[in-house]
């Protein structure tokens, strides 16, 4: 009899610790993914806001980051986030303008006048045009940096648009850049992300277009000759959450989400602006790619077709917006 109760006592004690552990250890997990390199200043930003997150939690939530595209290209990303098999994910809005067709606006040809212009357009119209999003299953906290889009080929220097005839040069599978390259004389080529550099290895296509940051990171000047600082798009890095995992969020965890997401914005800014210059000077220190600065303002007069073209999608209202925001 005492064996029994013996058991009994240990078998009560048993299931008193597990229950204690499993309540200790039931914390909110959130999978994040994203197709940058860790180091890539948006990579860092995502790990930034999983940190912040941590701390302001107390541990209750546990932001878990998955960089490289290990959950998939940016269309599987959005898509997962929809369907609530993605928790969060970085995008750019050329990707996610297939989904929500006015957020594409942001990739117009030399639509900014500078960063901070850039900053008060997302913050204002581009948080606006989100909205539109929720009801497609996807909560907009904000917009990080991806960067200032630049040129690399390699078959000649690029120092104007003349240059740029009958070059295969890789895009999104997005219509303001396929008519970009169009209107700039190339041959635009839509591909995945992470088909780009074996396919510039194989002379699939003859270059691409990219901010620095991809430039550096996923080690490009191996594979290209010239690159030129064309200028010619800002690339916002939109932080999303799928409305599914949103949903589940205690009103005190979304409002911890929120206030990390607004904090981790501003400092990857700042971290992005920073290190596009160092990321120039440590491609330019491989010596293994010639970097040409160019007249962007031939550049510039070459793209204006494209708002034409776009106009009807983006909303002729919206464009005025942001050009109203640089005055």
């Amino acid at each position: 009899m005492k064996k029994v109760l013996g058991l009994i006592c240990a078998m009560a004690i048993m299931a008193a610790f597990t229950t204690t552990s499993c309540k200790k250890d039931n914390k909110v997990v959130i999978k994040l993914g994203h197709i940058a390199e860790p180091k890539n200043p948006y990579g860092q930003g995502a790990d930034y806001f999983a940190k912040l997150v941590a701390q302001k939690s107390n541990g209750e939530i546990e932001v878990k980051v998955f960089p490289s595209s290990q959950l998939g290209g940016q269309k599987e990303l959005i898509e997962g986030l929809i369907y609530g098999t993605v928790d969060m994910a970085l995008t750019g809005t050329a990707v996610l303008g297939q989904f929500q067709p006015q957020v594409a606006l942001f990739d117009l040809p030399f639509l900014f006048k500078d960063r901070a212009h850039a900053y008060k357009s997302l913050d204002t119209v581009g948080m606006d045009l989100g909205k539109a999003l929720e009801p497609k299953g996807i909560k907009l906290l904000g917009y990080m940096e991806n960067g200032i889009r630049h040129l690399t080929n390699n078959v000649r220097e690029v120092k104007t648009p003349a240059d740029m005839k009958g070059l295969k040069i890789r895009v999104m599978n997005n219509k303001v850049y396929i008519e970009m390259m169009k209107a700039l004389g190339a041959s635009p080529t839509p591909m995945a992300f992470s088909e780009l550099y074996s396919a510039m290895q194989q002379g699939t296509v003859d270059g691409q277009e990219n901010p620095s940051a991809h430039i550096f990171t996923k080690r490009f000047y191996e594979v290209q000759k010239y690159a030129s600082l064309t200028g010619h798009a800002y690339a916002p890095e939109p932080v999303l959450i799928s409305m599914m995992r949103w949903k589940k969020l205690s009103e005190k965890h979304q409002k911890i989400i929120l206030e990390a997401a607004k904090e981790a914005v501003e400092w990857q800014r700042k971290l992005s602006e920073k290190q596009d210059t160092e990321f120039w000077d440590k491609i330019k220190e491989t010596k293994k790619i010639k970097v040409t600065v160019v007249d962007r303002k031939p550049f510039e007069n070459a793209t204006k077709s494209v708002y034409k073209q776009m106009e009807s999608l983006v909303g002729a209202d919206n464009i005025a917006k942001v050009k109203k925001l640089a005055k």
